[in-house]
């Protein structure tokens, strides 16, 4: 490993021993979020054994898999022993940073012949996850698999069944369900903190080309640098197309559009939070309002989903919208709306808005007094303020609570932190296969409804479409 690497390391044994004390300190009254976070950290800071290194193999460079390697490295005892892509480039650059002699291929299959790799990232296009995902625990591999889990909701529950067989980790990318400040949020509003939960909006919104997935092409992109043939293997035969292997996430065949890329960041967090297993009724609308360069799904898409009564929540709504075409730059939120406050989430932390509701239900309803007699009007208003005080009439309001990750905090990192700790001890992860379909399912029943204009019904406790 090069040099660079190996300081990145010390770099984060040196922030995570910072960690264990900044964890100790949060501006609100219960702490297990931060403890949970601190034991982990903890359990990274002593050396491993030989027998519990972990070696890994990348299947995928682009933005996500080079970011997941660099994350992961920086776990100790977490090494990097062979990458695949189909473009050549990836894999020169890939020996460029983690050496001449690392052992690269455009065939995943090489991958998960070896004995010596005992988990694999799956960070390729999303028609890809669940068909190599299924291989890599077949053949005894540990797997962290980008979001979404699954490109079609019929793969979700084979890939399931393939996990439970192989009995090995299988994590979802899927880095807020790691987050401290989201563990927080479930806390409090399970506890109460705003009333009863009643709706949720959520959005993310983008600005640039990059943004709506125009990503810089390669100089050298060609028939020769890309193995297209591979890269279309089970689909119908089609000409080499550089946007539909650069841009994937632009066409259905390939990708999952906006729903599969950020709706399922969105319900991933609120699955956390609520305890909830999914929707039973998704709709979805939108359309192609700007970015018109040949992709085939929508870059402005809305979304209403119903959450039924369950074990673990009242029956809520969830409003999704994703722009990327907004006069608001990159933007974020989630706002959770209960009966006796607000909670804001952002990137890095959330802030509570409490207002309680009167006591005294009020009086008049918009000027309706004054559609009465008189004499009845001042008997209603006497009968009133004999029955309430002047503070059962007020609104309860309370400052603005607030609650930020800790410093240095690295939800990312912490995913991976989770992934290779469960694969050492057997501990389950954050987000195992059954909770990432639960989030990737909605989104895409959400894509189902934007182009069948109709309702889908879901089926969330058994995982299945109904009617």
């Amino acid at each position: 490993m090069s040099n660079d690497h190996s300081s990145s390391r010390r770099k984060f044994l040196e922030q995570i021993g910072n960690a264990a004390l900044l964890l100790s300190a949060g501006s609100l009254s219960t702490h297990s979020a931060e403890a949970a976070a601190e034991r982990r950290v903890l359990h990274y800071r002593r050396k491993f054994a030989p027998s519990d290194k972990v070696r890994i193999a990348c299947i995928g460079l682009g933005i996500m898999g080079n970011h997941d390697v660099a994350t992961a490295l920086q776990v100790p005892d977490v090494s990097l022993a062979a990458v695949c892509d189909l473009y050549t480039g990836r894999l020169e650059r890939a020996r460029e940073l983690y050496g001449k002699d690392l052992f690269t291929t455009r065939d995943y299959r090489e991958i998960l012949e070896r004995q010596d790799i005992d988990a694999v990232i799956v960070a390729t296009s999303d028609n890809w996850h669940a068909r190599i995902s299924t291989a890599a625990l077949d053949k005894g591999k540990a797997v962290y698999c980008e979001k979404p889990m699954v490109h079609r909701i019929e793969e979700g529950l084979p890939l399931i069944a393939a996990q439970e067989r192989s009995k090995k980790t299988f994590q979802v990318g899927s880095q807020r369900v790691s987050s401290v400040a989201y563990a927080k949020a479930r806390e409090l509003v399970r506890a109460g903190e705003i009333g009863k939960l009643n709706c949720i909006e959520a959005s993310f919104d983008r600005q640039s080309a990059t943004g709506a997935w125009e990503y810089t092409m390669p100089a050298d992109q060609s028939e020769k640098t890309v193995d297209w043939d591979r890269y279309i293997a089970g689909m119908p035969k089609e000409p080499y197309d550089p946007k539909k292997f650069f841009w994937w996430r632009n066409y259905r065949a390939m990708g999952t559009g906006v729903a599969g890329d950020l709706f399922v960041h969105l319900l991933s967090g609120i699955h956390v939070i609520t305890g909830s297993k999914g929707p039973e009724r998704i709709f979805s609308s939108g359309q192609l309002a700007y970015w018109r360069d040949g992709r085939d799904v929508p870059d402005v898409m809305t979304g209403i989903m119903h959450y039924p009564d369950s074990a673990e929540h009242p029956a809520f709504d969830v409003m999704l919208r994703v722009n990327f075409v907004s006069g608001q730059g990159e933007t974020s939120t989630v706002k959770f709306i209960g009966s006796e406050g607000v909670m804001d989430m952002g990137y890095n932390g959330f802030t509570i808005h409490h207002r309680k509701m009167p006591l005294a239900p009020g009086i008049g309803g918009w000027d309706a007094l004054e559609t009465y007699p008189q004499a009845m009007q001042d008997m209603l208003i006497k009968q009133y303020n004999e029955r309430y005080s002047a503070d059962d009439k007020k609104a309860t309001i309370t400052a603005p609570t607030e609650y930020r990750n800790p410093d240095n905090f690295n939800e990312d990192l912490e995913h991976h932190l989770n992934f290779y700790e469960s694969i050492r001890t057997g501990k389950p992860v954050v987000e195992d296969a059954v909770f990432g379909f639960r989030a990737a399912a909605p989104c895409l029943a959400a894509n189902e409804s934007y182009f069948q204009k109709k309702i889908i019904q879901w089926d969330p406790a058994n995982m299945v479409l109904k009617g």
